[in-house]
């Protein structure tokens, strides 16, 4: 029997899940809005069939249900993509239907992980661990559905919002935290809940540094917007000025970001368009604009010399020393690809992490405002490709030691 308080938490955020999708209109449950994410039907869909999979599949033997929709769900970290995924969204059906089928399926889960002999025995259950990874798992889909309502949200700003208290654009601060060179544990210790790819944990050595107390905030970001960073090809690495190339329009603020009539920005988040509030972490993010504006700080000089963004180690040692502030707003990317430590063993298969390892996706470290509270702790590595602003995100900065 699985520990009832994973099972509360689960079934909790399985409804979550649902009411996202509940009572929208097929025109906008089942439009693409992202070529990673899909549309709102298909995370959700995922989400079951990925439980339905471990749970029935692998488990129990009984591969009735997942082989007649697996063409619908690649095996890959986030999703098909382009032209297939929106095929894919398109076969999908009306979200009422959508919802009362997953609702079935995962009351049946909920049911068998509760009930002494409905799973016969198998490894992966052993100490509740597959358990905990759908939780997990269930809620990475929750923001990610979230991530498509707010997407939907910038599609449908009709315009016209008046801000009332505009944002001014402020210099970046040096309230900077100094953390002293030495060998240091990284990596879960002993978490039940670990992702495979937080293990095993690791000694590593890092040079002296100093860390931003802070992440960057809104006036800090429309400094950058405003001394013209989205312009300034010198600011962006390669795979940054192909990104700004591809995209259409091309961008010259934050994702959501939005000037009103009077020219003052403002943003639409999952509620509409409001202010933007100036101490508030930016956050639509990808880690190409990350290191675009960290570029533009460290072009300043002075004391601002040799700021670049975060190293995953970096912040998690900051973090485990209680010294970091603002955590939990945004996630904050980091500069290192997603890479297995040294001893990685896969779990429940290598698709959980192996894919975004050799898709050189990028690392996030922390929370944002969403995040549920079984993802919130400081070993937890979030992962997205280094193109996607759509996940909640912004940046962090670090600073060579004082001389």
């Amino acid at each position: 029997m699985t520990n009832p308080e994973i099972l509360g938490a689960l079934s909790r955020v399985h409804a979550m899940l649902r009411d996202l999708v509940a009572g929208l209109a097929p025109a906008v449950a089942n439009r693409p809005l992202d070529p990673r994410l899909g549309c709102p039907g298909w995370q959700l869909a995922r989400a079951v069939y990925r439980e339905t999979y471990w749970l029935r599949e692998v488990i129990a033997g009984d591969s009735d249900l997942t082989s007649r929709v697996r063409h619908l769900f690649p095996d890959t970290s986030d999703a098909a993509s382009g032209e297939g995924l929106a095929a894919t969204c398109a076969q999908l059906p009306p979200p009422d239907h959508l919802v009362s089928w997953a609702a079935e399926i995962q009351e049946e889960h909920l049911r068998r992980l509760a009930t002494p002999g409905a799973l016969p025995a198998h490894t992966v259950l052993a100490d509740d661990r597959l358990a905990w990874f759908l939780l997990q798992e269930t809620a990475l889909a929750y923001e990610r559905l979230l991530a498509l309502k707010r997407l939907d949200a910038i599609l449908r700003d009709p315009g016209g919002y008046r801000v009332a208290h505009p944002l001014v654009a402020r210099t970046p601060g040096l309230d900077l935290v100094a953390v002293t060179q030495g060998h240091y544990r990284i990596g879960s210790r002993g978490d039940p809940f670990a992702y495979d790819n937080e293990l095993p944990p690791q000694a590593v050595e890092l040079a002296s540094f100093r860390i931003a107390r802070q992440p960057v905030s809104n006036a800090e970001m429309l400094a950058f917007v405003e001394a013209g960073g989205y312009a300034h090809s010198a600011l962006w690495d390669e795979p940054g000025r192909q990104w700004l190339e591809r995209v259409e329009p091309r961008p010259e603020a934050p994702l959501g970001w939005r000037r009103d009539p009077a020219g003052q920005w403002y943003e639409i988040n999952l509620n509409g368009p409001s202010d933007l509030p100036p101490d508030q972490p930016a956050g639509g993010l990808n880690r190409h604009e990350a290191r675009a504006f960290a570029a533009w700080v460290a072009g300043l000089g002075g004391d601002h010399a040799g700021a670049v963004i975060q190293h995953e180690y970096q912040w998690e040692l900051a973090a485990r020393s209680g010294v970091l502030e603002g955590t939990g707003g945004v996630w904050e990317w980091s500069a290192n690809p997603f890479h297995p430590y040294p001893g990685f063993t896969p779990f429940p298969d290598a698709a959980t992490s192996q894919a975004a390892f050799e898709q050189g996706e990028g690392v996030l470290r922390g929370a944002c405002l969403h995040t549920q509270r079984c993802l919130r702790r400081t070993s937890f590595r979030n992962h997205r490709h280094p193109d996607d602003r759509t996940g909640f995100s912004g940046v962090r900065l670090v600073y060579p030691p004082t001389r």
